[in-house]
């Protein structure tokens, strides 16, 4: 006599589709935390503008500040770190763009095109890498004044000069500035 018993390969089947559907539930409920993190917090607006007193930020120092969620890097720069951004040739830019919201998407990323007129010795722009969007670092004052650097990519080593433009690594584009005015000579308002 011939028993006639179910095969066991559907059970099979059916066992491992509903364990890799709950392995799948479970990995996507444990990620959902930090995916929520990257939405921004809908019961706190962003402030559209920030006053900063630049009062004491010294000269060759650098304080950051944030701004819509994004940190801004407001440079005081010595006559020597000015002098050393604006001998570079514009054509010598891996990116030739200024990147600053006050000007033409078309002006040159002329360190004069990079800062205010008559505030030459501060600069203001997001310190977010343009590669991938690293936090950057200040490269150390001594090293800057050798090698007119301000910024590194602690990530990818993409290189920044004093006047916020892309000089070497990954990235291809200059810090952007973002828009910003004098309220009087010791206190801007970005935004």
């Amino acid at each position: 006599m011939t028993e006639n018993r179910a095969s066991p390969q559907p059970r099979r089947d059916f066992i491992v589709q509903a364990a890799t559907a709950f392995a799948g539930v479970g990995c996507a409920a444990a990620l959902w935390p930090f995916i929520d993190q990257s939405n921004p917090n809908a019961g706190t607006p962003l402030p559209e503008t920030r006053d900063v007193e630049l009062a004491s930020v010294n000269p060759g120092a650098t304080t950051t500040v944030e701004w819509r969620g994004q940190p801004v890097a407001i440079r005081h720069r010595t006559s020597d770190e000015v002098r050393l951004a604006r001998s570079v040739a514009v054509q010598d830019l891996p990116d030739r763009a200024a990147r600053n919201h006050a000007l033409a998407k078309s002006a040159l990323a002329s360190d004069a095109n990079r800062t205010k007129a008559g505030h030459a010795q501060w600069l203001v722009v997001i310190s977010l890498c343009t590669h991938l969007g690293c936090r950057l670092a200040l490269i150390p004052r001594a090293e800057a004044a050798a090698s007119s650097e301000g910024w590194i990519c602690p990530c990818h080593a993409a290189r920044f000069d004093l006047s916020g433009r892309v000089r070497s690594g990954p990235a291809r584009t200059n810090l952007p500035v973002p828009p910003y005015g004098f309220l009087t000579p010791t206190k801007i308002r970005i935004g």
